[in-house]
């Protein structure tokens, strides 16, 4: 049978989407979400759901996702799982790839086709290339940065978009906390979703807690709350002075997006003015590879980052192991550590530091992410552990 121009019955498979990899790596696919082109380092996460939770991630800034569990989008999506504390802000990845198009939602939570969300979200969307090939790619020569382009009519600027990729300085040195931090101060209640109820209200806090906002994610200020905490959220340029003067009972240290080392410049000195203050502090992600700048460690670069909702997890001080979400290009160098920061928990996959602690300090931190739900809430438990620190000073 012969191919003809013009017969309808032979659908047009003119790409409508690039990926332009930095080394001039051109992967063709087809475009979905927002129109446009976006720069990034492309990373490749494991997880089969929360894919909404993951793009509004404001760790993901700078970044563009591949997902290698090929049917996403299944579920639909809805206003509640968005981690951005401002729920029109947009900062997160810069753009998604899929293996598949996207079927139609099925779960009794959607409200919005996951095409439609990314549209109105800026978002830009590929499908229909290999996936498990460009995560291979990644795990063999690192995360690569590349530009994502999608038109509906199939016309781009190649040559435009490889000059892009290539000079893209890529995100080692880059600090992006700016992109993503709260503008001003504002106060936290909301507690954690419960079957059938929704989100409740703190009404009896107990602590005080100061959160500073390096791209902090919704459900961490809920889990805070949760045990019992009135969270005020600051800006990362927040001075210590101010801090300390709104006598917290504790300092929590968020997630965020960049180069550690970038943002440490200004977010270390503050970090540093709190451990002496004696206040018990608490870090995730960027806060913990922080607080390990804070203490005198050094932070590195990832071959490939630890990006999904199936890491294993063991914490030293109780011998068990968690099944956690992670999403990091950068950790803590486990052997700078310094006396007096002992290392908590590792990775079970590559042995990486996933927390520490300072020795007759009550300040921790973590690497993954335990609002995130993945075993289902092995990792709760750390909130609770903040919950006493701060108790335990309180009553000293």
């Amino acid at each position: 049978m012969t191919q003809h121009d013009n017969d309808p019955a032979w659908p047009d498979h003119k790409p409508t989407a690039l990926l332009v990899l930095a080394d001039g790596t051109v992967l063709e696919g087809f475009g979905l979400g927002a129109e446009g082109h976006a720069v990034g380092e492309v990373c490749f996460n494991t997880a089969m759901t929360g894919y909404e939770e993951i793009l509004t991630d404001p760790s993901y800034a700078g970044q563009l996702i591949t997902f290698t569990f090929p049917h996403i989008g299944n579920v639909g999506t809805n206003e509640e799982d968005i981690e951005t504390v401002n729920m029109a802000a947009t900062p997160g990845a810069r753009g998604v790839i899929l293996r598949t198009a996207i079927t139609a939602p099925s779960n009794y939570r959607a409200t919005k086709h996951l095409d439609a969300w990314l549209k109105a979200r800026g978002i830009i969307g590929l499908s229909g290339i290999d996936t498990r090939a460009l995560t291979a790619l990644i795990r063999s020569k690192g995360m690569p940065n590349a530009v994502i382009a999608h038109a509906k009519n199939g016309e781009f600027d190649l040559h435009g978009l490889k000059e892009e990729a290539r000079e893209w300085p890529g995100l080692e040195g880059m600090d992006l906390v700016p992109m993503v931090t709260s503008a001003q101060r504002f106060t936290w209640d909301e507690t954690p979703w419960l079957w059938d109820k929704g989100f409740g209200r703190q009404d009896k806090a107990e602590f005080n807690v100061v959160a500073i906002d390096y791209g902090i994610k919704r459900n961490i200020l809920r889990l805070l709350a949760g045990v019992g905490c009135k969270v005020t959220v600051v800006p990362a340029t927040t001075s210590s002075e101010d801090i300390l003067a709104m006598k917290p009972d504790g300092v929590f240290l968020s997630n965020g997006p960049g180069d550690p080392a970038a943002t440490g410049k200004y977010a270390v000195p503050v970090i540093r003015d709190v451990i002496k203050s004696g206040t018990p502090t608490f870090g995730i992600c960027l806060g913990h590879q922080m607080l390990g700048l804070a203490v005198g460690a050094k932070t590195k670069k990832m071959h490939q980052g630890h990006h999904g909702a199936n890491h294993p997890v063991k914490d030293e001080t109780t011998g068990k192991v968690e099944i956690t979400s992670m999403n990091h290009g950068f950790a803590v160098d486990e052997t700078t550590l310094p006396k007096g920061a002992t290392q908590t928990h590792i990775s079970l996959f590559d042995g990486s530091n996933c927390g520490i602690q300072l020795d007759g300090k009550p300040v921790f931190s973590v690497q993954y992410h335990p609002e995130a739900s993945p075993g289902p809430r092995d990792s709760h438990y750390l909130f609770q552990r903040f919950a006493d620190l701060m108790r335990q000073k309180k009553s000293a």
